[in-house]
């Protein structure tokens, strides 16, 4: 019996392996239909740097939102601000697991820029689209460096392709970019000055059970088998997905990616340890303000049993 699961869509950055589980019939081998489902359809993408706080921006601009309106069944983003999107569902999402791909971002200036070091971002605004992985990446990796007063953001939209315009413009002086964008922005010049790797989630409605999800990971899993075993063959995608629409970077060769910023692994439970500490994080910065513990953020039953059964 062919199960249907309605996703969120997801670039390669986020999601490469269930676009290759999808694109290779691994889904369908489980018997699992997948149905994409618009998460950018009418998504405001203009800069708003007088936004300068969280508090000021909504957490279901696109990550969630088709959940939270009952046109999805289940999407996946950073793990940080999932746990903010679940805090404030409305539909009773929780996460079920970590994704398999573990997302390779960059905080980039321009080639003219003062800034050589994490340091100097001190008092500095930074593009960053709030609620989203590399917002948080962005924080997380300049707490090292700067007092978190001196700490300085504005609100840019999700979507590397529109920060990084906003970048190359001079619409803002720096901003955080995922893959193909970092590439692209090197051969123009420009220069990374601080860059990680970061986990995300998934999270899911209530009409996914425990059995479904299990065959869904299976699926994830052997795409994840293969990319692994030929990253090469598999970073087009990134050219591919952003081609479409940017001709800039469907002028880059495979060539020009690397298949270092490539990792994905095996989709798992969110370690304990781990979530305490991320919950705790949030907390700290005022981005988690109703939730008494990390576990209310978490399907614990779905993401157990789903894990166990893929195996």
């Amino acid at each position: 019996m062919t199960k249907t699961l309605r996703l969120e869509t997801t670039a390669p950055f986020q999601g490469l392996a269930e676009l290759v589980a999808h694109d290779e019939g691994l889904f369908a081998k489980e018997g699992i239909t997948i149905e994409w489902i618009d998460r950018e359809k009418g998504v405001d993408k203009s800069p708003q740097m007088h936004i300068t706080s969280h508090k000021q921006a909504p957490r279901f601009a696109s990550h969630g939102s088709q959940l939270e309106t009952g046109q999805a069944d289940l999407y996946n983003a950073c793990e940080w601000g999932n746990y903010s999107r679940v805090e404030g569902t409305k539909v009773k999402s929780r996460q079920i697991g970590r994704r398999s791909i573990v997302t390779y971002a960059a905080l980039v200036v321009r080639a003219d820029s003062p800034v050589q070091t994490p340091q100097q971002f001190a008092g500095r605004q930074i593009g960053v689209p709030f609620y989203n992985g590399t917002h948080y990446l962005a924080i997380q990796m300049l707490e090292g460096f700067v007092p978190r007063d001196q700490i300085k953001l504005g609100r840019v939209p999700n979507g590397s392709p529109y920060r990084f315009k906003m970048l190359m413009n001079r619409t803002i002086d720096a901003t955080t970019l995922t893959e193909p964008y970092i590439s692209l922005a090197e051969k123009k010049g420009c220069r990374l000055v601080i860059a990680a790797f970061h986990h995300g989630t998934e999270v899911a409605s209530e009409r996914v059970d425990a059995d479904t999800y299990a065959a869904f990971n299976r699926a994830v899993r052997e795409a994840v088998r293969r990319i692994n075993a030929n990253k090469r063959a598999y970073l087009h995608y990134f050219i591919d997905y952003h081609g479409r629409t940017d001709p800039e970077v469907a002028a880059l060769k495979v060539e020009d990616l690397r298949e270092s910023r490539l990792v994905v692994c095996d989709p798992a439970p969110i370690p304990l340890d781990e979530m305490q500490r991320t919950y705790d994080w949030l907390k700290s910065w005022g981005m988690l303000e109703a939730t008494a513990s990390p576990l209310e953020l978490v399907n614990p039953e779905v993401q157990q049993h789903a894990h166990q059964a893929a195996e």
